[in-house]
């Protein structure tokens, strides 16, 4: 019999039908900061997940099943974490850590700190260092142009500074 006929609570469907959350293939590099990011989240996920098995109502236990999974994520993530200490970095070329001012086609000035996955955020300044403009940033000095491909096609930067510095992330040069 087809399974369109065969009648099943919502329940039962959700329940073990979750997706994981995907993993990159590339290494999780992570700065101090992301560690401490990442061990903070598992901790608020962990707390979350026991005030809801207190509750017994459907939506509880959905949220369970996905507070779950989000564990999983967050202790793979940790297990597979490379902290890299931005200190250690060569400081006169963009690596992991760097805080790089580049200067657009426009002249323009922008800051961008290349941090890992979890803690990349654009709003922020904060880009993963597996980006397209990360990775084409990685191992330039001040004074280089490099080019990368946004969505909107080639693109050229010119590299205005470095530093190893995290405050000044996310800050308009």
């Amino acid at each position: 019999m087809s399974r369109a006929f065969v009648k099943e609570s919502d329940d039962d469907l959700s329940a073990g039908e979750l997706p994981e959350r995907p993993l990159n293939d590339h290494p999780n590099y992570v700065t101090p900061r992301g560690q401490e990011l990442l061990q903070a989240r598992l901790r608020e996920l962990q707390e979350q997940r026991d005030r809801l098995k207190a509750e017994d109502e459907p939506m509880a236990k959905q949220k369970l099943l996905e507070v779950k999974r989000d564990i999983r994520y967050y202790q793979a993530q940790l297990e597979r974490a490379a902290v890299v200490d931005p200190k250690g970095q060569p400081q006169d070329e963009v690596h992991f850590g760097a805080t790089v001012t580049i200067a657009d086609a426009d002249g323009k000035r922008h800051a961008f700190h290349i941090v890992g996955d979890d803690e990349a955020d654009v709003a922020s300044g904060r880009i993963s260092w597996a980006s397209p403009l990360a990775k084409a940033m990685i191992g330039a000095k001040v004074g280089d142009t490099v080019k990368w491909q946004p969505p909107a096609g080639a693109s050229e930067v010119e590299i205005m500074a470095i530093s190893y510095d995290a405050g000044a992330a996310g800050r308009r040069a």
